[in-house]
C-alpha cells in the first residue's frame, strides 16, 4: 500500500489549508484513514479519522476547524484545515489501517510540512 500526501504548505494564521492522501495498493472502501501530526521535539498524535463506514472522529484541538472526508472512487482522503493556528505547525502524515486477514495491516504516507507563520 503507498499513501501520499498533497498540499501542505505556508499559510498565514487564520488562513485555511487542504490537505490530500492518494492510496494505491489495496481496497480503499475498505480501510480506515486517518490523519495524524507531528511538531518538532512532540511525539506524533491523532488529528482525525474516518472509518469504512464514514464514522468521523476529530482530535478536541481541530474540533469546529479541521474536516476529514474520503472519496473512495478516487482513493482519496482529505483534511481541510480551516482557522489555522502557529501550534498547528507540524509534519501532517496519512495512515491507513487495511484488513489483513483477520487482522489489519498499518501504513504511514512520507509527510507533508504544515507551517502556520505571519
Amino acid at each position: 500500500v503507498q499513501l501520499v500526501e498533497s498540499g501542505g504548505g505556508l499559510v498565514q494564521p487564520g488562513g485555511s489549508l487542504g490537505l490530500s492522501c492518494a492510496a494505491s495498493g489495496s481496497t480503499f472502501s475498505n480501510n480506515h484513514m486517518a490523519w495524524y501530526r507531528q511538531a518538532p521535539g512532540k511525539q506524533r498524535e491523532l488529528v482525525a479519522s474516518i472509518t469504512m463506514d464514514g464514522d468521523i472522529d476529530y482530535a478536541e484541538f481541530v474540533k469546529g476547524r479541521f474536516t476529514i472526508s474520503r472519496d473512495n472512487a478516487k482513493n482519496t482522503v482529505y483534511l481541510q484545515m480551516n482557522s489555522l493556528k502557529p501550534e498547528d505547525t507540524a509534519v501532517y502524515y496519512c495512515h491507513a489501517q487495511v484488513p489483513y486477514y483477520s487482522g489489519h495491516l498499518l501504513y504511514w504516507g512520507q509527510g507533508t510540512q504544515v507551517t502556520v507563520s505571519s
